[in-house]
């Protein structure tokens, strides 16, 4: 979603590169977002031959991409504290293991 917020311009190719999937897949994800109603497509002309779409964020849209960052926050900062704990047990079992002179 902050793909298509930064670049509403990007068709489906350039999506999957950027993101590194298929096309195919790229698509499949493109119209769960559109099917949801987080994401809706805008005809735009792209050139004078070739007709392209627009992908723009809905509200809902804008809403569940803050209600997935924020949980995404969340979910690295309880790992971030985890391995702050590994490190300072790992720390404490090298200080107790250190011959002493």
């Amino acid at each position: 979603m902050r793909l298509l917020e930064a670049h509403p311009e990007y068709s489906q190719r350039q999506l999957s590169r950027a993101l590194g999937v298929s096309l195919g897949k790229a698509h499949y994800l493109l119209r769960a977002l559109l099917d949801k109603g987080l994401v809706k497509a805008q005809n735009f002309q792209r050139s004078e031959r070739k007709l392209g779409y627009l992908y723009v964020l809905t509200p809902a849209g804008g809403k569940r991409k803050a209600q997935l960052m924020r949980s995404f926050l969340v979910r690295k900062e309880h790992e971030y504290e985890q391995l702050q704990r590994e490190i300072a047990e790992l720390r404490a079992q090298l200080d107790s293991e250190r011959p002493t002179p």
